[in-house]
């Protein structure tokens, strides 16, 4: 790659383009000095065809370009020159007016911060709960969710094969509004070591494959789940020995019908030989606090009533009062 960096590849592009323009010119400029010849009476005498003939009698003439059209043509050319010499176009060269796609995104970005900024700083100095019940932090959290997380969940946070969804209360990593925070913000990485040779052979693998499937009561082969039973203990190191996981490795339950790769006994199977791997990018340095602040209010909130937890505990009664006798 060092050969595509060097100095010579400014030059050659903006060599190339400036040929190419210049090249236009001076087409342009030949083909305007075509001239039609006329008789003494001013009239055209004859005109030059280009020797295509359709139809018999169709002659394709070869007839100057119309002035409007070539003035046209010259007025581009000259467009395209100064553009490159306001604008970066010619390789290395910044143009004189310094514009950069970067500095324009940081420009909007700064304005950004400056009208909406107030806004997600008040949302920030709030409990989670109490973000996610607020209609207007809900509509911002669900913009953000709809922009950055929709690609790996779905529009409707469903998720997808590997991707988990988050509209019901099985969490990975814990469903606590301060965790999923600290999911958003930081990132979570989920591995399943390949378990085959622990396990044993083909048949062993099989027979936890049905194993774990009748964890969650799924269809499974009764005698081959015996068998897998035994051979079970070294899954439990992650999975625990009631196979409902550990939210602090990430290793999830499995006696529920919820899973992230599927539930056939063949994709257990290839879970078990080549574990699996998953990775939730970190958002704290793209989106910042404040977002991430709102986006996980949102987040809690598809599978959690906000209403319900905002709402205030119910003060106690009063103590009745005893009769006076």
């Amino acid at each position: 790659m060092a050969d595509f960096t060097n100095g010579f590849w400014d030059i050659y592009i903006a060599a190339l383009t400036l040929l190419g323009i210049i090249g236009c010119g001076i087409l342009l400029y030949s083909q305007s000095k075509v001239k039609v010849a006329k008789s003494d009476a001013g009239q055209t005498e004859k005109v030059d065809t280009t020797g295509h003939v359709w139809d018999e009698d169709l002659t394709e003439l070869n007839t100057p370009m119309p002035r409007w059209w070539m003035w046209l043509f010259y007025i581009t050319i000259v467009f395209a020159l100064a553009y490159l010499f306001l604008y970066p176009g010619l390789g290395s060269y910044a143009g004189k007016l310094g514009w950069k796609s970067s500095g324009q995104y940081q420009t909007e970005l700064a304005k950004a911060d400056a009208e909406y900024g107030p806004l997600f700083a008040k949302y920030q100095q709030q409990d989670l709960k109490t973000v996610a019940a607020d209609p207007q932090a809900h509509a911002i959290g669900e913009r953000l969710f709809l922009t950055y997380c929709a690609q790996c969940h779905g529009s409707d946070a469903r998720g997808n094969k590997g991707f988990p969804n988050l509209t019901d209360k099985d969490w990975l990593f814990g469903g606590a509004p301060e965790t999923i925070q600290e999911t958003i913000l930081h990132g979570r990485v989920g591995a399943m070591p390949p378990m085959g040779a622990a396990v044993g052979g083909d048949k062993e693998v099989e027979a936890v494959a049905h194993y774990v499937l009748s964890l969650s009561g799924s269809t499974h082969d009764p005698i081959k789940s015996v068998f897998g039973k035994d051979k079970f203990g070294a899954c439990m190191a992650c999975h625990g020995a009631d196979a409902k996981g550990n939210q602090t490795l990430g290793a999830p339950n499995l006696t529920d019908k919820i899973w992230l790769f599927g539930g056939s006994v063949e994709t257990i199977k290839e879970t078990i030989n080549k574990g699996r791997t998953t990775t939730m990018p970190a958002f704290a340095d793209f989106l910042g606090e404040a977002k991430v602040h709102v986006l996980a209010a949102y987040v809690w909130s598809l599978s959690n009533n906000p209403a319900e937890a905002a709402a205030p505990a119910a003060a106690p009664a009063d103590p009745p009062v005893a009769a006076e006798k």
